[in-house]
């Protein structure tokens, strides 16, 4: 893969997670852009810069040499990314402090980059959050391939930051300056809340959960065929979201012991403060992971899954796939993988490679809930 090349490091970055034959680099014209931006306008030891939706740690690693650098994310994989990113260029993994998006920033920043993320509420939160965090005289600049670049993102700078000029595209890639002014401290939109009818539960969603202003309709067509009866159980929601697929089927299996795994820190936020409203004082295990990679092979009855088909930018089955691998290791012989996907996904001829007997417990016309048994 080729080397990141800035003024401030040659890098050699890699994604997460890995794959063999990895078709995608670590960085992109974005991140060259707004290094080469920095470099021209000066950064020292003393600068104190955030880092906001850096992918795999390309800003973060080329700037950690350089100035204070604090970086902030939504994704676990971009955080591990980090971790490993600063270990293969020769920095300890903790050299660059990273800060969970669930959690509060503590400024003052003398410079703020930002990678613009492809859900605009997260972009928004990140912003308000901002508010009262910046330096005298700070540098906010936004980069994104301009084919990823909405209006509404300049827009929401200006609202919460300042004026806001755009540089020209450079191989297809564009900044966007954010001026500074005084603004009054403006109230936070989210976490947003909606109430289901069955379950009968009110769920919050924190700014980057995915389908926050409602239920995806994935996931309601699943609901009905929950698998019932499980007695204690050990059951994982993989990918949890806003923790309704374990809530609901929770609710039915009172003796279950549940696990909710998603790669978001505000999924995993959202989650936990759901469980709590619905189910008080119950055991769970709530964590942001890479998927079910942490969890002990053969230590499941049941996975509940409504896979992703993307990661930020990029679309594709390889996270779905990747998860279906895990799920099989983390069950035991004879447990069982409950998946729903659109039809066109293809999901049943991918479960037949990993698991002994694969079944349709459902359909509708745009989804399949299918069962795979270990």
């Amino acid at each position: 893969m080729p080397l990141l090349i800035t003024p401030f490091a040659q890098l050699d970055l890699i994604r997460q997670p890995q794959q063999q034959d990895e078709p995608l680099q670590a960085f992109d014209a974005a991140d060259e852009y707004l290094l080469n931006h920095v470099a021209e306008q000066g950064v020292t030891l003393q600068s104190r810069v955030l880092v906001l939706n850096d992918s795999f740690g390309a800003l973060a690693v080329s700037l950690a040499r350089h100035a204070a650098v604090v970086s902030s994310t939504d994704s676990y994989l971009a955080a591990y990314g980090l971790e490993k990113n600063l270990i293969r260029n020769g920095m300890a993994y903790d050299a660059v402090p990273m800060i969970p998006a669930s959690e509060a920033l503590v400024g003052p920043f003398d410079w703020v980059l930002i990678r613009v993320p492809k859900t605009l509420a997260l972009l928004e939160e990140q912003l308000i959050r901002l508010q009262g965090q910046l330096a005298p005289g700070a540098h906010v600049v936004a980069a994104a391939m301009v084919k990823h670049l909405p209006r509404s993102a300049g827009e929401l700078l200006e609202q919460y930051v300042g004026p806001v000029t755009a540089s020209l595209a450079m191989k297809k890639a564009r900044l966007l300056f954010a001026t500074p002014q005084p603004r009054e401290i403006q109230p936070s939109p989210y976490p947003t809340t909606y109430a289901l009818d069955d379950p009968a539960i009110n769920l919050i969603n924190h700014a980057n959960v995915f389908c926050r202003e409602g239920l995806d309709i994935g996931t309601r067509a699943f609901l009905p065929y929950l698998p019932k009866n499980l007695g204690e159980a050990r059951v994982a929601d993989l990918g949890c979201g806003n923790g309704v697929l374990a809530i609901a089927s929770a609710l039915d299996n009172p003796q279950a012991h549940y696990t909710m795994v998603d790669e978001s820190f505000m999924a995993v936020q959202s989650a936990a403060q759901n469980w709590k409203t619905a189910l008080g004082e119950r055991e769970v295990v709530v964590r942001a992971d890479d998927g079910l990679a942490s969890q002990a092979p053969d230590s499941l009855d049941v996975v509940l899954c409504n896979p992703p088909f993307h990661q930020q930018q990029v679309v594709g089955d390889f996270l779905a796939w990747r998860m279906f691998q895990q799920a099989r290791s983390a069950l035991v012989v004879g447990g069982a993988l409950y998946v729903v996907g659109n039809r066109h996904l293809g999901y049943h001829s991918k479960l037949a490679r990993l698991f002994r007997g694969v079944e349709q417990v459902a359909a509708t016309p745009k989804f399949v809930i299918l069962k795979a048994r270990k």
